[in-house]
């Protein structure tokens, strides 16, 4: 498999890219007003949280011309807080000075968000500035600002899936709970797409299984069961009811699924449809990287949203995560990285986890 690292601007770099050439865009843009990357003219620096949600606009206007008709975008995006000071953050200043790898010195708001933790096991920040119709301590609503825009703009919303961290920072507020998620957008390019969701399908529940006996009815080992007992909901074994009419049995609290439901399933069901909550461990990360997410996150993105030998593509590449795993579920991967320091680091950790078997193909 390939792995392709562009370094550069993505605005510029998904120019280069044919239309319709990748099957599934799994991404982690940066956020607004959390950090500096460390370099000049980079998303998330914006003056107001307006421009950074219309540059999102963009950069995914031309990821829906490289995405197949077929294809999908899940998109993680966290929020902030509207902050209380008073002075606005704009661009940098002549007087603004670049110190260490690029980053931007010079001001209160740069440095307090330079030194945050990185995002994966992080709190939620505050900006320092005042956001246009918001008050200090709102809730800026950064991933559903972009989420309604990108509608807007003519992708699909399909689906608000919760990444629920199971090990979150701890935050000292005392007049709101701590905040332990983050969103990933499920969007697609077209009413219909290419989606597996038996790839990511979760073990049923045990409640499913002991659902029979919760009127004291034996729980039965494998399938429906199929007696005569009052309990009886439905008599699979044979493919027909045995309370008579579904409305009747309905009423009467036996049958829980639709007729359609119960004619297509003959056994117990072993496996459910994956759940918008998924509960995952922030993983470590020992480089200089602040944002990477879980490698859970795309594994579920790229099973259910990209074939055996397709293409993923992460314009926002940081660290690699999306093609580190992309390499490990047997798909080709494009990832684009402002920060060429973050691209070599995402290079010699893709080629580190799979020398023998990755091409690791870096292009400017």
């Amino acid at each position: 498999m390939t792995v392709s690292i562009l370094s550069g601007d993505c605005r510029d770099l998904l120019r280069t890219l044919p239309d319709e050439s990748v099957h599934c865009i799994v991404t982690s843009p940066p956020y607004w007003g959390l950090r500096d990357y460390g370099v000049a003219g980079q998303i998330g620096l914006e003056s107001t949280v307006d421009i950074w949600v219309n540059e999102m606009v963009e950069v995914f206007r031309e990821c829906r011309r490289v995405l197949r008709d077929d294809g999908t975008l899940w998109l993680n995006l966290g929020d902030s807080y509207a902050g209380n000071r008073s002075a606005a953050w704009g661009p940098p200043s002549e007087s603004s000075t670049l110190v260490g790898n690029g980053h931007l010195g010079g001001g209160p708001k740069l440095k307090s968000m330079t030194d945050s933790r990185r995002r994966d096991n992080a709190k939620c920040p505050r900006s320092d500035v005042r956001v246009a119709g918001l008050k200090p301590k709102d809730m800026v609503g950064q991933p559903w600002r972009v989420a309604f825009a990108l509608q807007a703009d003519g992708w699909w919303l399909r689906s608000e899936i919760i990444w629920f961290k199971l090990n979150p920072m701890p935050e000292s507020v005392i007049d709101r709970p701590t905040r332990s998620h983050e969103t990933i957008f499920l969007l697609s390019k077209s009413a219909r797409y290419y989606f597996d969701g038996g790839a990511i399908a979760e073990p049923a529940s045990p409640n499913t299984h002991a659902r029979y006996a919760q009127n004291g009815g034996p729980v039965p080992t494998s399938g429906w069961a199929d007696g005569d007992g009052p309990h009886d909901a439905v008599a699979h074994s044979r493919g027909r009811r045995k309370h008579g009419t579904d409305a009747e049995a309905r009423n009467r609290g036996r049958i829980k699924a639709t007729a359609s439901f119960a004619a297509g399933t003959r056994e117990m069901l072993e496996t459910r449809n994956t759940r918008t909550v998924w509960p995952l461990v922030a993983e470590p990360f020992r480089e200089a990287h602040f944002a990477t997410f879980p490698t859970e996150i795309p594994r579920r993105c790229i099973l259910a949203g990209c074939p055996e030998g397709g293409t993923v593509l992460d314009p926002f590449g940081g660290a690699g995560t999306t093609g580190l795993v992309a390499d490990r579920l047997q798909r080709d991967a494009i990832l684009i990285e402002l920060n060429p320091v973050y691209a070599e680091m995402a290079r010699c950790r893709i080629q580190g986890d799979a020398p023998l078997f990755v091409e690791v193909a870096d292009a400017v």
